[in-house]
């Protein structure tokens, strides 16, 4: 009796040694260089009132663009110089309201933080919630936080003639991550990314190369941008590629430069074995990023053709595909008549003329909320994923006519000015996202759609998001608060 036991005994074993050793040689395989990583929350805050995934995508898909004028209390202190600048953008109206006693902070602390740092640290723990981690179970952990903060400090221009401890730990771009990892509790590495407007997407193929190499457990990655003082703007204006008009009408024949944008995305980023392990709830995969320089080109500011190409194609090559496999590509997308041929060109020669004249869709959310400068890559990310997982493409704002400068080839290139489905298998399942600064550092990213899971295994459960109490935090030592505005010393 004791040796059939003794040999179902052993057999039990050896199939559990087995088990442990696939599982052991696919978390090898996800540390490796080019690992699969899994997008299993993301928050953000963009103009109209947007606050969460399933608003952005019902805003997309309902082409609505969400440009508007500067509300009037975000013009104060600095009204008359406001009133010589371009006044449309996408505006967050409650940019400078935060709830400083969630965070510990006290309001006078507050008053001199950035509000671009007291964005982040909301949009941060929502980000959480969305993937349903709790962020208090996360202190002390290898947490990565990877932000692209970029531009004139803004805020720290309303100090011109005032500064104390507050100012100077409270501005900065270098603090904005800081904070996050303090306030957070968070062990892992702490970096701004300064790379113009690819900055946000910059910061994220630092944080997958960061939890490809095991740094990291998890990653929190994006950008903000938010549009405080009358600098920043005036310095665009000098260069005109503002569009006069305020609309951005990315590839079209009547684009005529970018509008300004405001938000906020970030994007909880995980090993795509560990998020399957945890029961994540996954929004999609990244596949494949890449970074490049322009080197030398007509100008220290002018786009390169050729270094957009290679950027896509060195992304592609480290998803491990090719470009028929690609049935999206959301685009830098400025809605300049000069920038948008030549990313274009890039795409064509990238993709459309590799792809075994397949179908290839191309849009911009720029035409929706505006340029986010800094935080535009991670908006235009978190779009590519959902568009991936609704299978349909959201419409180009603002896009009638192609661009005449923009030279197709005969190629399947399709920018519409309305919504599409996303066709499978004629067009390819994932989805390429070029984000390009102005200084010349260029990058890509290649999403796919999340894998089929186990019925059997639900997910964790969601986590409710804070209610926030946020209150105005404006420093009152300038004077008279901004309309509708009540400011305590």
């Amino acid at each position: 009796m004791d040796e059939p036991d003794t040999g179902v005994r052993q057999g039990a074993a050896l199939r559990r040694a087995t088990e442990t050793i696939k599982r052991l040689r696919a978390e090898l395989d996800q540390r490796s260089e080019t690992g699969p990583i899994a997008v299993v929350g993301a928050g953000l805050r963009l103009a109209g009132g947007i606050g969460n995934l399933d608003d952005y995508w019902s805003a997309l898909l309902e082409g609505r663009d969400l440009i508007g004028e500067m509300p009037m209390h975000r013009r104060w202190p600095f009204e008359d110089e406001w009133a010589q600048l371009p006044l449309r953008g996408g505006f967050i109206p409650d940019a400078l309201d935060f709830d400083p006693e969630f965070f510990g902070i006290t309001p006078r602390a507050a008053q001199a933080i950035d509000p671009q740092h007291r964005l982040l640290l909301e949009v941060a723990w929502e980000a959480l919630c969305d993937s349903r981690i709790d962020p208090v179970e996360l202190r002390g952990e290898q947490v990565g936080t990877f932000v692209g903060i970029t531009g004139r400090q803004d805020y720290a221009d309303w100090a011109r003639q005032y500064a104390d401890a507050h100012w100077a730990l409270g501005n900065g771009h270098s603090f904005a991550p800081g904070r996050i990892a303090y306030t957070f509790g968070f062990t892992g590495p702490a970096v701004a990314f300064d790379t113009a407007c690819s900055s946000a997407m910059v910061a994220i193929v630092h944080a997958v190369q960061s939890l490809r190499r095991g740094e990291v457990e998890i990653a929190l990655a994006g950008g903000v941008n938010l549009i405080l003082a009358p600098g920043s703007t005036r310095a665009i204006d000098r260069t005109g590629s503002l569009s006069p008009d305020g609309l951005c009408r990315t590839f079209d024949a009547r684009a005529n430069g970018f509008v300004r944008g405001e938000g906020c995305s970030l994007l909880v980023l995980k090993r795509l074995a560990d998020a399957q392990r945890d029961r994540d709830s996954i929004l999609g995969v990244i596949r494949g990023v890449a970074m490049n320089q322009d080197g030398r080109t007509s100008g220290f500011s002018a786009p390169n053709a050729e270094a957009q190409r290679r950027v896509i194609e060195a992304a592609l090559a480290d998803a491990g595909c090719g470009a028929a496999d690609l049935g999206l590509v959301e685009a830098h997308g400025t809605g300049t008549s000069l920038g948008d041929p030549i990313e274009m060109s890039a795409i064509v020669a990238a993709l459309a003329a590799r792809n075994g004249a397949r179908p290839l869709h191309v849009g911009s959310v720029k035409t929706n909320f505006g340029h986010l400068e800094g935080a535009s890559g991670a908006v235009g990310l978190v779009k590519a994923l959902l568009t991936v997982r609704e299978r349909m493409i959201p419409p180009l704002v603002h896009f009638d006519t192609l661009n005449p400068r923009i030279e197709l080839n005969g190629h399947d290139i399709r920018t519409s000015g309305r919504a599409v489905p996303w066709l499978t298998p004629e067009c390819g399942s994932m989805a390429g996202v070029s984000s390009f600064g102005i200084i010349g550092t260029n990058a890509h990213i290649v999403v796919g759609p999340a894998p089929q899971g186990d019925d059997r295994i639900p997910p964790r459960a969601a986590l409710p998001r804070p209610q926030w109490r946020r209150v105005p935090c404006v420093p009152a030592f300038l004077g008279d608060a901004p309309p509708g505005y009540t400011v305590s010393a």
